[in-house]
């Protein structure tokens, strides 16, 4: 059995190896002949899977080790009989982890606090309801917005889009639709831009083209947008430099990057192979799994800003920001996008916020809560064990 995998997919020959041989490729550069005797297709967000990729190939299944599934097409998936599986909730904490030090990043950049701040979540699935417990446990009064779930649950409380767009902080947490009755493409358009309020800060971490770029670029350069974080681009490898730029935070589509998330995504994919294959996984990646860069950091309840400086322990995102600047200083979008793939490619192995323990100097129960809700291990003096909640 010959399995095709991402190259960027960690413990890739580890786990698929079990069940075959593992060919490792750039995910952006699968092509057709490189499936010609491929059983199975491993991939990222970054592959098209579709008719011209899979027509006349022996592949029957194909797996995403990722939350989105709107770069596979898994209509023509299923009508042509090929199993699929995607990786739903893997990178949650990897991308709660992203917001949680964005906002802390905005918070001091801007002038502005946090607690008491309203904050808009649109979409609030895996990823939205971490980020929303994060919001809450740095003070800030949440909207949530998510049309779909409220249809599944009635007892949802989803308030309309345009409640979501008039808070203080605005983050996007949706699949890429283009069709159906709640499509998400240019969700953000030059229309609703100008509804927003300018003291507005606006976070993307779901699909680049959820928001009108260019739009947004407007915006901002003429000062009816305070802010803008952006992981995710139209353009994708090639954003504009303009926008670059602009945006308060510029990273490569990384939000998700954690080392913890990524091989979660491997974990479960494997485990769908498995059951496609009607074999019983055995394959647990937890012994493989390096320590922490930051298996503790010491936190003072005093100090105004310990949550802070915690949180930057463990993942300083100006780190990220500044590894993508330099992408604006590229005019050729073909070399742009090329050193836009090798910031994912080489991207520093971060681990989430569950893997430290924050040591608290004294005891301090509204840090020690709020901390536990951002995904720390808790120790306060007197404590045998680090607490989370």
């Amino acid at each position: 059995m010959l399995i095709v995998v991402d190259e960027n997919i960690p413990y890739a020959e580890e786990a698929f190896g079990r069940l075959g041989t593992v060919r490792k490729l750039p995910g952006r550069r699968i092509a057709r002949k490189d499936l010609e005797q491929a059983d199975a297709l491993i991939v990222r967000s970054i592959t098209r899977v579709n008719a011209d990729l899979l027509r006349d190939t022996p592949v029957r299944f194909v797996g995403t080790c990722t939350i989105g599934e709107d770069h596979v097409d898994k209509a023509w998936l299923a009508a042509q009989g090929i199993g699929f599986a995607s990786a739903p909730g893997c990178n949650a904490n990897s991308v709660a982890d992203y917001i949680t030090a964005a906002l802390l990043f905005l918070e001091a950049r801007h002038g502005v606090t946090l607690r008491g701040a309203s904050i808009g979540i649109v979409g609030v699935g895996n990823v939205g309801s971490r980020v929303a417990r994060r919001a809450e446990a740095l003070g800030m009064r949440v909207t949530l917005n998510d049309p779909p779930r409220a249809e599944r649950e009635p007892d949802f409380p989803s308030e309309s889009l345009e409640a979501a767009l008039s808070r203080d902080f605005i983050t996007f947490h949706v699949p890429l639709e283009k069709t159906g009755p709640w499509p998400t493409w240019h969700m953000v358009d030059a229309a609703r831009l100008n509804q927003i309020r300018p003291e507005t800060i606006l976070l993307n971490t779901s699909r680049g083209a959820v928001v009108d770029n260019p739009a947004l670029l407007r915006h901002l350069e003429n000062g009816r947008l305070r802010g803008a974080v952006l992981d995710v681009w139209e353009g994708e490898p090639a954003p504009d430099p303009g926008l670059i730029r602009t945006v308060d935070l510029a990273t490569p589509h990384i939000a998700g990057y954690s080392f913890d998330g990524k091989v979660n995504g491997t974990r479960q994919v494997y485990e769908a192979l498995c059951r496609h294959l009607g074999v019983t996984p055995d394959w647990d990646p937890s012994p493989l799994l390096p320590p922490p860069e930051c298996p503790e950091v010491t936190v003072n309840p005093d100090d105004p800003d310990a949550i802070r400086k915690a949180v930057f322990a463990v993942y300083d995102i100006r780190e990220d920001d500044a590894r993508t600047r330099p992408l604006a200083d590229m005019p050729d979008p073909a070399a742009r996008g090329a050193a836009f793939d090798q910031l994912r490619k080489h991207y520093p192995r971060r681990r989430e916020f569950i893997n430290t323990t924050a040591r608290l100097t004294r005891h301090d129960e509204t840090v020690a809560v709020a901390l536990r809700k951002l995904g720390f291990k808790v120790a306060t003096p007197g404590s045998p064990h680090p607490e989370t909640s």
